[in-house]
């Protein structure tokens, strides 16, 4: 399994790509730091989420949870542009993504435990986060033994969009949508976490097979 993005997604970040370089390029220019912006960024998900999602606005709190998410996108092409790049700005960057992700599910599970009174979905949505946990340790974890668990069929990215485009939907009154969308979405980051194991498997028989036809 190839870590390299499969065509839709490289499409989909191209096209994010050039929207996003104009507005790095201002950034940059008004002195921002990229690392201003992925803590700017994750506090505004993080409160976004805490205030809209609880107390039923859903469409609000979709829109401003998808706003600040763009933000990330701009940390980074903001680094490669002013050829900033840091292990202090992926590892901060990393750590915000986990907390926004905390939040954001977190808060979608208040709203079907209490006022969306669901507490199917909100079961739903802890397990998307608790696996959303997981497919994030297991690259870290790869990295870590020096093996490469990247790629799958719903990262970060996708994950949240899924997320954000069902319950902004919902918010609209389209029935079923929400149900609907955390159900794939809980299917998916479960192919994830397998397609990631399956990966770093594989790697461990490639370097166990070549250890044992090696020079004796």
């Amino acid at each position: 399994m190839s870590s390299a993005p499969t065509p839709g997604k490289a499409k989909a970040r191209n096209a994010a790509t050039v929207v996003v370089e104009p507005i790095a390029r201002f950034l940059l220019a008004a002195r921002i730091s990229p690392n201003a912006v992925t803590v700017i960024g994750a506090l505004g998900a993080v409160v976004t989420a805490v205030v809209c999602f609880p107390s039923g606005r859903l469409v609000a709190g979709a829109i401003g949870v998808g706003v600040f998410a763009l933000l990330d996108l701009l940390d980074g092409a903001m680094a490669r542009m002013a050829q900033r790049e840091s292990v202090w700005g992926a590892f901060l960057d990393s750590v915000l993504d986990r907390v926004v992700d905390a939040a954001v599910f977190g808060a979608l599970a208040v709203w079907f435990f209490r006022g969306g009174d669901d507490p199917v979905l909100g079961c739903v949505v802890l397990y998307c986060l608790m696996a959303g946990g997981v497919i994030s340790y297991a690259r870290a974890r790869a990295e870590g033994l020096g093996l490469d668990a990247r790629g799958g069929i719903a990262e970060r990215t996708e994950r949240l969009l899924i997320a954000m485009i069902a319950t902004g939907l919902s918010g609209l009154g389209v029935p079923y949508i929400q149900a609907v969308g955390l159900w794939v979405l809980a299917g998916l980051t479960t192919v994830t976490i397998i397609q990631r194991m399956v990966k770093v498997h594989r790697q461990t028989q490639s370097a166990a097979a070549t250890n044992l036809s090696g020079p004796a």
